[in-house]
């Protein structure tokens, strides 16, 4: 698996706001799924809290999962993490869509769920990739398909009106 990529200062210079060991559990996570998914695309913000988002397209939609870093810790959120398997109860959230894993300590970055839910959450993604790509293709092919068969090759006109009133206007 190959190493990923160093923080960059804008990251270094967010975390900074944070309690050390808060920043040291935020960055042992980034390694954690850049190790998962090497081609992900990492993007930073901060709304309530500062967020490390990870997709392949770059955008907030379309995220597999996220690191999510609060003054007392870290939680790796899960966009669709309602999809996912998890017949432990691992997984925290009980709305509709998104769950997470609270990281409070060091020991909590060897945890076994976190890398196997990073996993399950790629292919999910992937899944939900293939099957818009898919949709896309078939919008598309429904737009271009030839007209039925079954239709005239020539369009009926039909025969112009008779009327004694012109329909347009003399300007004045």
């Amino acid at each position: 698996m190959p190493e990923p990529p160093p923080p960059n200062e804008e990251l270094i210079r967010m975390l900074s706001d944070f309690d050390l060991s808060v920043g040291e559990l935020a960055l042992g996570l980034r390694e954690i799924v850049l190790k998962e998914a090497p081609t992900a695309v990492e993007k930073l913000f901060r709304v309530y809290a500062l967020v490390f988002s990870y997709s392949f397209s770059g955008k907030m939609s379309e995220a597999f999962c996220q690191v999510v870093i609060y003054p007392k810790g870290v939680n790796l959120m899960f966009n669709r993490g309602a999809e996912l398997d998890d017949p432990d109860g691992v997984l925290v959230g009980d709305g509709k869509i998104i769950r997470h894993i609270k990281v409070r300590k060091p020991e909590d970055l060897k945890n076994k769920y976190l890398r196997s839910f990073i996993r399950a959450s790629l292919k999910n993604a992937r899944r939900i990739e293939k099957e818009n790509r898919l949709a896309s293709l078939d919008a598309q092919a429904k737009t271009t398909r030839a007209p039925n068969s079954t239709r005239s090759a020539t369009p009926k006109v039909a025969p112009a009106k008779s009327s004694s009133k012109s329909s347009v206007k003399k300007a004045r």
